[in-house]
């Protein structure tokens, strides 16, 4: 029989190693800008530009944003590569629930989870402009390019794979291999999901916290990540796509 203890330690290190290519180091550099911007002022004046320009050549900005795209996703690739490596465990499918719910159950469920997330977050956003404890959000501009708006959608869906795979996905799923309960499995997911949006200011943070906590007990009962993987991606298209064209039309943003 394995010693538990040695398998245990392998597991610990495994996530360590995950994490740190992928979604812990952008906690890292998350708290370490959030630093940057409190020692140069007050949060209610500074901004958090998401999909920024990469080059101002065009061809070069496409470029980098699709290797950007393409090379984030490897950590997931890893991550779902060690968890075939189990032989004591379901497989992988199964685990994360990629071949249950059905296409369009998949998608219903996304859609709903989506609008309990993201009718309050904008609530959230707002609240946290005015108590001065968020970052003005600034989304790349939608007329850059002719191939603007399809890299931003292809940007949400790389952010809800990367997030979902791994925050809720394999980490959840390895955390409870290494024995935690439920509960403190789903809060670790959630302030590890808070801190990396650290650098967009503490209302956001503490928003994708909940958001965190409500994907995490999804996952915890349903064992299916792919309806996250959905409501992720429309809530960044919205974000992206959908606030940046209301920008430039309702005043009041």
């Amino acid at each position: 029989m394995p010693d538990r203890s040695v398998s245990d330690r392998k597991l610990k290190l495994e996530i360590w190693i995950v994490l740190g290519l992928s979604l812990g180091a952008s906690a890292v550099y998350a708290v370490v800008d959030l630093a940057a911007t409190l020692s140069r002022g007050s949060l209610k004046d500074a901004t958090a530009t998401l999909n920024g320009n990469q080059d101002s050549r065009e061809w070069l900005d496409l470029t980098y944003q699709l290797l950007g795209i393409g090379f984030a996703i490897v950590p997931v690739a890893l991550a779902l590569y060690l968890m075939t490596l189990d032989t004591d465990q379901p497989p992988v499918r199964e685990r994360l629930g990629l071949d249950q719910g059905g296409r369009w159950g998949n998608v219903l469920w996304g859609a709903l989870l989506a609008a309990a997330i993201g009718i309050p977050g904008i609530g959230v956003y707002f609240a946290g402009r005015a108590l001065g404890i968020t970052a003005e959000i600034v989304t790349s501009p939608l007329d850059s390019y002719w191939w603007t708006v399809p890299v931003l959608i292809l940007a949400a869906v790389k952010n809800a794979v990367i997030e979902e795979f791994i925050v809720v996905g394999y980490l959840t799923t390895r955390l409870r291999q290494l024995g935690w309960n439920a509960p403190r499995t789903i809060v670790v997911s959630a302030v590890l999901r808070g801190s990396y949006h650290l650098y967009q200011g503490f209302g956001q943070a503490f928003g994708n916290f909940v958001m965190g906590l409500v994907f995490g007990y999804w996952f915890t009962r349903t064992k299916r990540v792919m309806p996250l993987v959905i409501a992720h991606t429309i809530l960044d298209v919205i974000s992206f796509v959908g606030y940046g064209f209301l920008r430039d039309h309702v005043s009041w943003l």
